[in-house]
């Protein structure tokens, strides 16, 4: 399989995911769970972690939970505590931007990239990393065989940097 763990959060964080599944091995060995819960926020993280049950036979189950908003719409995350009132307010336009492009109707990959980009580029706190609609399944290029799409972004508001994602039915 291509380096999935290189783009996204992986390109941004390199070496991340290898720490990652290095503890979750230790983990799942130790604990031997029938259950694993992670969220769709860390839809990256849960892609690979499912791989990794997968390619060496956990006898566990990956249950991929939606994401938890906050009552103004960002995504849930210990990082938000560091966001200062003028940061916190300017990140909602980051669910506003994927829940815009979501509205559009479209599932053209680059029609999905473009209306976040636009929507971010109003707010001037929120300096975007990536913005990318991929296969939800392989987290590769949309193609004919996408079912769903992952549209997801990283930004920084002033020092935080934040991570979300919806999911987008073809």
């Amino acid at each position: 399989m291509w380096g999935v763990e290189d783009v996204l959060e992986g390109a941004a964080r390199p070496g991340h995911f290898a720490g990652v599944a290095t503890v979750l091995v230790k983990l799942l060995n130790i604990v031997g769970p029938e259950m694993m819960y992670m969220g769709q926020k860390d839809a990256q993280q849960a892609f690979l972690v499912g791989r990794m049950i997968r390619d060496l036979n956990f006898p566990t189950q990956l249950v991929v939970c939606p994401t938890i908003r906050e009552p103004d719409g960002l995504a849930m995350s210990s990082r938000n505590v560091y966001l200062n009132r003028e940061e916190r307010s300017a990140a909602t336009i980051i669910p506003r931007a994927l829940f815009a492009a979501r509205d559009t109707g479209s599932t053209d990959p680059s029609v999905l990239e473009e209306t976040v980009r636009e929507a971010l580029a109003a707010e001037p706190l929120v300096a975007p990393d990536y913005v990318f609609a991929n296969d939800a399944a392989t987290l590769g290029p949309v193609g004919p065989k996408t079912s769903k799409i992952l549209l997801c972004l990283a930004a920084r508001v002033g020092k935080t940097r934040l991570i979300d994602n919806i999911l987008i039915k073809r």
